[in-house]
C-alpha cells in the first residue's frame, strides 16, 4: 500500500515526503494543477495532479493507499479573491476527510497550524486546549485553518483515524513560495526590513515538523492535536539570529505600531487598485504586533519531535535562500 501526501510539492508537504521515503515508505504525491514539481525533483514518488475541491479526483488519489498526509491548503496572506482560500482549505480537506473514511485508511494526518488554537493573552503560551479567540482578528487563512481543524475534529469524532499536527512558523530548505513565514529571512536578506515589532512568534524547524508528522502516524493518539513549535522568540531576537547568521547589519529600531498599522493599510489599499501584493496585511500587522507563543511540550513528550537549534534553522534557511534568490514582486516585469 502507499502512503499518499497531498500538497507534497509544498515547503511542508515536501518535506514529509522526504521523511517517509527515508522509511522506505512508497509515496503518491499529489500537486495541484500548474503546480511547480521542483521540491520533487529527483525523488521516487508516484507524481499526481490533483484539484482538492474536485472530489471525484481526491477519491481516486486515495485508492490503494493505507495512510494519508494531508497537507494541501494556501497559506496566502492576501489574495485578490480570498474565497480561493477557503474552498481549498477548508472544502478541500472535507474532500480528503470523507475519501479517507470512504477508503477505510488505517491513519490520516491532518497538517492544521497554530493558526488554529488562538492567539494567547501577553506573557502566556497557548497549548492544545486553549479556546480559540481569532475569528474577529482572523485573515481568511487563519478563519480556514480553523474551520477545517474543526472538520478534522469532527471526522475523528465520528470514527475517521485522524491526529492533528499543528505548525508553529517553519524555516528552513525548500521554501520556493516563499511562504509568509519564509519572507522574514528573504526580506532581511534583501535589507528590506526597516525595523522589528515589539511582538514574537513561535519559529520551528521544517524537518523538525515533519518529524513530528511521521511521529503522529506512528503514536498519535486519535483526535488529538499536538503542537509542532520549538522556540519561542521575539521579533528582535528573530531578526538579530538572522543578521548575525548572515553576516549583515543588526536590525537596531523598533517600527512605532502606528507606522506599522499605517504602512499595511496603505499596501493593501495599492494592491486592490492594481500594485503588487503586500508584503503585510492590516491583520497580519495586528498579528506582528502580539506576542503569540505556543507550548510545543506535549508533541515533545509524547511524539518525541526533536528540537532543532534555532541558529541551525535559520542558517538552513539563509543559505537556501541566498542560492535561490526571490524575484520581488514588486521589481518583475509583466
Amino acid at each position: 500500500m502507499k502512503t499518499l501526501v497531498t500538497g507534497a510539492g509544498g515547503f511542508i508537504g515536501s518535506a514529509v515526503v522526504r521523511a517517509l521515503l527515508a522509511e522506505g515508505r512508497a509515496v503518491r504525491a499529489t500537486l495541484a494543477p500548474g503546480e511547480s514539481p521542483a521540491n520533487l525533483e529527483g525523488l521516487d514518488v508516484e507524481r499526481v495532479t490533483v484539484d482538492v475541491c474536485d472530489r471525484a479526483a481526491v477519491a481516486a488519489a486515495v485508492r490503494g493507499c493505507d495512510v494519508v498526509y494531508h497537507l494541501a491548503a494556501i497559506y496566502s496572506l492576501w489574495l485578490p479573491d480570498e474565497s480561493v482560500i477557503f474552498r481549498v482549505n477548508v472544502e478541500g480537506t472535507k474532500n480528503v476527510l470523507a475519501a479517507a473514511a470512504k477508503a477505510g485508511v488505517r491513519r490520516v494526518v491532518h497538517t492544521s497550524s497554530i493558526a488554529a488554537i488562538g492567539v494567547p493573552p501577553p506573557g502566556q503560551l497557548a497549548d492544545e486546549q486553549f479556546v480559540w479567540n481569532h475569528w474577529r482578528g482572523g485573515s481568511a487563512y487563519i478563519r480556514s485553518k480553523y474551520l477545517s481543524d474543526l472538520d478534522a475534529q469532527r471526522a475523528a469524532a465520528d470514527g475517521v483515524p485522524v491526529v492533528i499536527v499543528c505548525p508553529a512558523f517553519p524555516f528552513g530548505e525548500r521554501d520556493r513560495g516563499p511562504t509568509p513565514t519564509g519572507r522574514f529571512i528573504v526580506e532581511a536578506l534583501a535589507r528590506r526590513v526597516p525595523g522589528y515589532t515589539e511582538g514574537g512568534f513561535c519559529a520551528v524547524d521544517v524537518d523538525d515538523v515533519a518529524a513530528c508528522h511521521l511521529a503522529a502516524e506512528a503514536r498519535g493518539r486519535i483526535g488529538e492535536r499536538y503542537i509542532a513549535g520549538s522556540h519561542n522568540v521575539t521579533y528582535r531576537e528573530f531578526f538579530a539570529a538572522v543578521t548575525r547568521i548572515a553576516g549583515l547589519p543588526p536590525i537596531r529600531h523598533r517600527l512605532p505600531n502606528a507606522a506599522v498599522l499605517a504602512g499595511a493599510w496603505l499596501a493593501e489599499r495599492w494592491a486592490e487598485h492594481g500594485g503588487p501584493p503586500p508584503r503585510i496585511t492590516s491583520k497580519a500587522a495586528r498579528y506582528a504586533l502580539a506576542t503569540v507563543w505556543y507550548d510545543g511540550e506535549k508533541a515533545r513528550r509524547e511524539l518525541g519531535m526533536p528540537r532543532t537549534p534555532l541558529d541551525e534553522t535559520i542558517a538552513k534557511a539563509v543559505r537556501w535562500f541566498r542560492d535561490h534568490p526571490v524575484v520581488d514582486p514588486a521589481h518583475r516585469r509583466a
